[in-house]
């Protein structure tokens, strides 16, 4: 998937990389689609797991486990940072489409609890102002699936000399900004970007293409 697109990858092409059976695929699969389907699942889960990570502690605050979210999703990348950066421009090719959209709604799915839990505390505790939790939460993870893949877009061009660190920085504040007028919180209370991370994965990209 990674190198030829799913489109384009064949259940041979899989039996011949793993040296299996078709007999041994089918016992595990219907189809190619069931495949995509456990290899989504299996990163979604990773990912869910790493950011879920400390969001059950009593003594984090509704802010603080906010922030908690996005550095959980900055650490399960940066401990796949040669499998993220050498899948980036897979990941955006069209071949990879139905890959996209089948993460896409998978994430949905399992992250949207762990934010509402996150709003419902929040909206306790008095820092967000929200009259619907749920649907709040659902507008969140669309807008975190957007700056996600805005993200993904704005290294490339960094990594390309396209934009500038400060291009970057303005654009990410503007998600900050939305995620705050969408909860009703204060402004400048949320804060999920650390530009220092996107640094050290620009200044780490160039060094492994100065020893390529």
């Amino acid at each position: 998937m990674q190198s030829r697109g799913f489109e384009q990858v064949s259940i041979q092409d899989v039996l011949d990389a793993m040296g299996t059976s078709k007999g041994a695929f089918y016992h595990y699969f219907g189809s190619k689609a069931d495949l995509l389907d456990a290899v989504v699942e299996r990163l979604v889960d990773a990912g869910v797991e790493q950011v879920a990570r400390g969001l059950d502690d009593p003594n984090r605050t509704a802010v603080e486990k906010f922030e908690r979210f996005f550095a959980g999703l900055a650490d399960y990348k940066a401990e796949r940072r040669d499998l993220i950066l050498g899948f980036m421009r897979a990941w955006l090719s069209d071949e990879n489409a139905v890959v996209r959209e089948h993460f896409r709604r998978g994430l949905v799915r399992r992250l949207q609890p762990v934010m509402t839990t996150i709003v419902r505390q929040g909206l306790a505790e008095g820092v967000f102002r929200v009259s619907s939790p749920d649907a709040s939460a659902r507008v969140l993870i669309s807008l975190i699936q957007g700056l996600n893949e805005d993200a993904t877009d704005l290294f490339l061009a960094l990594d390309s000399g396209e934009i500038s660190f400060e291009f970057l920085e303005a654009r990410l504040l503007s998600y900050a900004q939305a995620f705050e007028r969408i909860l009703d919180a204060d402004p400048g209370s949320l804060k999920f970007a650390d530009t220092s991370v996107i640094r050290d994965w620009y200044h780490w990209a160039q060094a492994r293409k100065e020893q390529a």
